[in-house]
């Protein structure tokens, strides 16, 4: 599991917390299409597929580059991050 950490995805739409694992490889971008599909599947749509979600640190507000890897966004392990 080396390439992936572990964090915390808080979704203030639903009011639901979701500790996953993400790769640190992939883009932020692809990243949130991601969590958007699983979230949409988990929730029976309740939390629709969306073009615009920004991942957000909880702790310093830091809104993370879409275009840039997990890692270097510097996305670390136990982060509490925020998808709106």
């Amino acid at each position: 599991m080396k390439y992936k950490i572990n964090v915390d995805v808080i979704v203030p739409a639903i009011n639901e917390t979701y500790n996953l694992l993400i790769p640190v490889n992939k883009k932020v971008g692809e990243v949130i299409k991601l969590l958007n599909q699983a979230i949409n599947d988990l929730t029976d749509k309740e939390f629709p597929i969306k073009n615009n979600l920004s991942l957000i640190n909880l702790i310093n507000g830091d809104v993370y580059d879409t275009n840039l890897s997990i890692k270097d966004n510097k996305v670390l392990n136990g982060s509490r991050l925020v998808l709106i």
